[in-house]
């Protein structure tokens, strides 16, 4: 009884949200551009985060879990905890662990996300030096407020800047992806993009709490514009090929074996579902369960309930429009220049799973937007779609049940690709292999329009 106290105790006071003023904030690294451009948008606001290196302590991860869970939980405390060691190595008997809170983000629902930060909880409390760090997490069951980590005065507005900060972030790696596969240099484009988000890092910090966002989306469209002269013009266009899946797998190069740079090896083009599109559906998902709840205390006659889903209602309609109006408007500057892919609307996949009946959002999960979008990439011509995912993962192994067939039936290349950290021994094969089918649909497509 004194254990079950004692864990729930450090499950409480040391798992929260509460104020990170003055601490360093530990932030896992998962998309390259959206984790640095976030810890740059906590710098701008007085937090002095950093993202961890990435991937070198997967050992550690490996050895204190079981394997029962999703490989990106092993992965981030596998990070977390080499991050410590060595910080620990470093400073000596300066290190102090008080001085560190830990970020990791959870959500509401079936998935095992939302119990990772309670897990590496109990993995740190093995370590009686790294007891004092602290974790604080955002979660989508407020569509991620800050208001519990910073203060009052500052919260909101980083949460404005975070979210611009990510769709700049989601804008840039389409720019890659636009560009790399028909760079005229090996290895230009990367070193480039190097060189911009740097630009964009210290724009953002320098920017701080003055919210002049136009310095953000003047630089973005510079950046677009040196970008897009990295293209042979004489290199004809390739299959493209659209990739949905478990958040983390899909945007964490290290831990899906760097699935894209594969694809553009062997001839594709690729578009991977963005960090803005889970935001997106989350505040989406909130407003579906606000309307839920207010029809429940309509019936009921609940006054008092009708007034709070109301007020809660109207918070994520003006959620909603600000998040589409900035995306539109970070999404127009880079348009202005390149062919850089749109993102989905999360209404507008909603509609196209009713419409078929495929699935319904109030199951929620990944799955939703995962099959949705990729119902959009056919619909918009792509070549394949790709399906990357921690193996066993539930939400994604429901995608690959239902798309499977429909595609087949559509004739559009499709593969699954599940991580656990080792090496399948056909996955370069099966990649070539897609990846041949995409060009064959692809070159089908074209002698049918020329017809």
């Amino acid at each position: 009884m004194q254990q079950q106290e004692f864990f729930k105790e450090r499950l409480t006071k040391s798992v929260g949200q509460f104020d990170i003023t003055g601490k360093t904030l530990l932030v896992p690294d998962m998309s390259p551009f959206g984790a640095r451009l976030l810890t740059s948008s906590f710098r701008a606001y007085g937090v002095p985060a950093r993202v961890m290196p990435t991937y070198t302590g997967l050992a550690l991860g490996k050895e204190y879990t079981s394997g029962k869970e999703c490989f990106p939980c092993q992965v981030t405390l596998g990070d977390i905890l080499y991050f410590l060691q060595q910080e620990k190595q470093r400073l000596g008997a300066d290190f102090y662990p008080g001085d560190y809170v830990y970020f990791m983000p959870e959500a509401d629902g079936p998935c095992r996300f939302g119990m990772y930060n309670k897990m590496h909880r109990l993995v740190l409390d093995k370590f009686p030096e790294f007891e004092d760090v602290n974790i604080t997490y955002l979660s989508s069951t407020d569509a991620y407020s800050s208001s519990m980590i910073m203060p009052p005065e500052k919260s909101r507005l980083f949460r404005r800047l975070a979210y611009v900060a990510t769709i700049i972030s989601d804008v840039l790696d389409r720019v890659v992806w636009r560009v790399r596969p028909y760079e005229r240099v090996p290895g230009e484009t990367d070193a480039f993009m190097d060189q911009a988000l740097q630009e964009m890092q210290t724009r953002i910090e320098q920017m701080g709490e003055t919210r002049n966002f136009k310095t953000l989306f003047s630089l973005l469209e510079d950046i677009v514009v040196r970008a897009k002269e990295l293209i042979d013009p004489d290199k004809p266009r390739r299959p493209r090929i659209g990739i949905i899946g478990e958040i983390y797998l899909r945007t964490h190069p290290q831990s899906n074996q760097h699935l894209i740079r594969e694809i553009e090896t062997y001839g594709g083009e690729v578009v991977d579902a963005s960090l803005g599109e889970w935001f997106n559906f989350v505040a989406y998902s909130n407003l579906r369960d606000t309307k839920r709840l207010w029809r429940i205390a309509w019936k009921k006659g609940d006054v008092n309930g009708l007034f709070q889903a109301s007020r809660k209602w109207l918070d994520y309609q003006i959620e909603i429009k600000y998040q589409m109006w900035r995306q539109d408007q970070t999404y127009a500057r880079a348009l202005k220049h390149l062919d850089i892919e749109e993102d989905h609307r999360i209404a507008s996949l909603e509609k196209k799973l009713d419409n078929d009946r495929l699935f319904n959002f109030d199951i929620g999960t990944e799955a939703a937007i995962s099959i949705g979008g990729a119902l959009a990439y056919v619909h918009e011509n792509y070549d394949g779609v790709v399906n990357v995912f921690p193996f066993t993962c539930m939400p994604s192994t429901i995608c690959s049940a239902i798309l499977k067939p429909i595609l087949l039936e559509k004739k559009v290349p499709f593969l699954d690709t599940s991580y656990d950290g080792s090496i399948q021994p056909n996955r370069d094969l099966a990649i070539r292999t897609f990846m041949y089918q995409a060009q064959q649909r692809k070159e089908k497509r074209e002698q049918k329009n020329r017809d």
